[in-house]
């Protein structure tokens, strides 16, 4: 028994070493802010081939921005993508009990439909893309999610029905909608909500809704799920200790979706001090390698799957909630050749795959346009180098 304790000690040491060694070679420290280059100008651009381009429309950041949320949704039109991503945010749809107020979203989808454009809508419930994720309305969620809990429908039986309902209703509204062509449920849907929670909704959660937005559209259009793609070896031991009972939100796509979805963020910010920041800028560990290639052996193997990038990095990632915007010089987790280099990334995992990308979305496009409005125009040119020459 001891020496099976001191081998089992040793094998976890040695593991902790790996990791270790792994995480500090994926480490950057330097300038959070360097000046601004005009690499994005000459930066070779991958052919999309059949891969949808698009992005993602956040109006709750374009306001946090002091930016018009419609207008800005109109002036990302102007660039020449095929499918914008839209988000059903339940508190807002659903202020009050007994109201239902889908306005702001009518209008959204109006004019994505008008543009002649392809929507991927995100339902919720519970969680949907941007800041703060999480959009419950106070009248159903009574008392707050208990951190470290996984929530299933039976500890919560009340919201659970109440999120069935509000998917059925959105469905029902949307579905004879042409340019609707996947209904996203959830974000994320079972990983912890970054830092500020840490529960985590159950399968069982995730997979009636999945069967009640199938069973609600009679088109049967697809059921996509996301989830965040660790590129550093420091986040996938933590997103893998968090979610290791069920597996995360990828796994779990793999098993309920018609479509994956995956969030792709290679450099992002973990720690600042004065001018200098420490960021993680993984890739190209071979444990990562195998994991993209195994979403594309799942895509290929089944009649109606596929693969998409719901979140293809092209904005900043630092220690701050708001992306910074400095007068001069550009972030450097994401400065404009960036945008590029990760949208080239992405569609270089496809060369040799069974089947396609079927769509990249750019996500911080509200981003791109509060840098022209300050006068730095760099960010929305390589978007749209990269939208007319690819």
């Amino acid at each position: 028994m001891g020496t099976r304790r001191t081998a089992a000690g040793l094998a976890a040491g040695a593991a902790a070493a790996a990791v270790a060694g792994l995480a500090a070679a994926e480490l950057r420290v330097g300038r959070g802010v360097r000046p601004g280059r005009e690499d994005w100008r000459t930066a070779p651009v991958l052919p999309r081939g059949a891969t949808l381009l698009g992005v993602s429309h956040r109006p709750l950041q374009a306001a946090e921005f002091g930016l018009d949320p419609a207008k800005s949704l109109d002036e990302l039109l102007r660039l020449p993508f095929q499918i914008v991503r839209l988000a059903a945010y339940w508190n807002r749809v659903e202020p009050e009990p007994g109201v239902f107020r889908p306005d702001e979203l009518d209008r959204q989808l109006d004019a994505v439909e008008a543009a002649g454009r392809r929507v991927v809508l995100c339902l919720g419930p519970v969680k949907a893309f941007g800041y703060p994720e999480f959009f419950v309305p106070g009248h159903h969620l009574g008392t707050p999610l208990p951190e470290g809990a996984l929530i299933r429908p039976s500890d919560r039986p009340d919201l659970h029905a109440a999120g069935l309902r509000h998917l059925w209703r959105l469905v029902d509204r949307y579905r004879d909608r042409d340019c609707v062509i996947a209904w996203q449920v959830e974000h994320d849907a079972v990983d912890p909500l970054g830092m500020e929670h840490s529960w985590r909704l159950s399968e069982s959660w995730v997979r009636a809704e999945a069967a009640a937005v199938r069973a609600a559209d009679p088109r049967g259009r697809p059921v996509l799920l996301n989830g965040f793609l660790p590129t550093s070896s420091a986040v996938a031991v933590q997103q893998y200790w968090r979610t290791r009972d069920q597996g995360d939100s990828l796994d779990v796509a793999r098993r309920n979706a018609d479509i994956v979805g995956i969030d792709d963020y290679p450099r992002h910010a973990v720690a600042g001090l004065g001018p200098l920041t420490a960021y993680l800028d993984g890739g190209a560990a071979p444990w990562l390698q195998r994991r993209r290639k195994a979403m594309f052996r799942w895509a290929a193997d089944g009649p109606g799957r596929g693969l998409m990038v719901v979140e293809g990095q092209a904005e900043p990632w630092e220690t701050v909630t708001r992306p910074p915007d400095p007068a001069r010089g550009h972030p450097a987790s994401c400065p404009p050749e960036r945008l590029i280099a990760n949208y080239n990334r992405c569609l270089g995992w496809a060369r040799n795959a069974p089947v396609p990308l079927r769509a990249y979305l750019f996500w911080g496009a509200e981003y791109w346009l509060l840098r022209a409005r300050q006068g730095d125009d760099s960010y929305l040119r390589a978007a749209r180098r990269v939208l007319e020459e690819s």
